[in-house]
């Protein structure tokens, strides 16, 4: 049996657009999502409704949330012909001791277990995942859909943020500030400060462009342990 305990953060001050899901499914079963709305094209419009959709629907599966953002896809397109209301989303549904994650767009969800630290989804080195669909509401339809599975084990640590944390902080540097916390609340702490003190300061790291990159930010940390 496994436990979980969840933290997350949401910055909307740039644009106010970001939107985030936790939903307590009953029986230790979860969805976690997190949106990030397109600047200028209807993004806090679609963010917000695709969260309220994954909210009230029935959910039993990973077919059931792919089924959801494929009926908000056609919803968007229909009345936004694929230049309104668009959004990323990555959600992470947990059933039964697996782990399942669908995305479309460029919001990053890693999973880490011990010192390791795999990105499943979202933009690397630039580019985004081979066969990623596009934001949800971009196309006529939602072709491409991420969809990966994983078994989770104690000590397995999740992260699903949207691209103001990922174009701001580097991938080792999320993975060692995640893996040394003490809980998912410790995170989120430290990820959201090193990216506000970036602010201030006005840069990043050289890797990742040496300029800050002003957008919402959004993550959620969920660590499993032995129930």
């Amino acid at each position: 049996m496994l436990a979980s305990t969840v933290a997350k953060f949401l910055d909307n001050s740039s644009h106010g657009e970001d939107s985030f899901l936790i939903r307590d499914l009953g029986g230790g079963q979860f969805l976690d999502a997190v949106m990030d709305g397109v600047t200028g094209h209807g993004g806090e419009e679609a963010s917000n409704s695709l969260v309220e959709a994954l909210k009230t629907a029935e959910i039993g599966s990973p077919d059931d949330v792919a089924t959801i953002l494929e009926e908000m896809n056609d919803e968007f397109f229909q009345v936004g012909g694929g230049r309104f209301l668009l959004t990323t989303v990555s959600a992470a549904l947990f059933l039964d001791g697996h782990m399942y994650v669908l995305s479309a767009g460029d919001s990053p969800v890693y999973i880490m277990n011990g010192d390791s630290i795999q990105q499943l989804t979202g933009r690397i080195g630039g580019f985004l995942h081979v066969g990623v669909a596009k934001a949800v509401g971009a196309s006529e339809t939602l072709s491409n859909l991420a969809k990966l599975d994983f078994t989770v084990e104690p000590g397995t640590r999740v992260v699903l943020a949207t691209d103001g944390v990922s174009d701001n902080v580097q991938t080792n540097e999320l993975a060692e500030m995640v893996q040394s916390a003490s809980d998912p609340e410790d995170a989120s702490q430290r990820v959201n400060s090193t990216i506000a003190g970036r602010l201030e300061e006005g840069h990043i790291p050289e890797q990742l462009g040496r300029r800050f990159r002003h957008d919402d930010r959004t993550a959620i940390f969920r660590f499993f342990e032995a129930g």
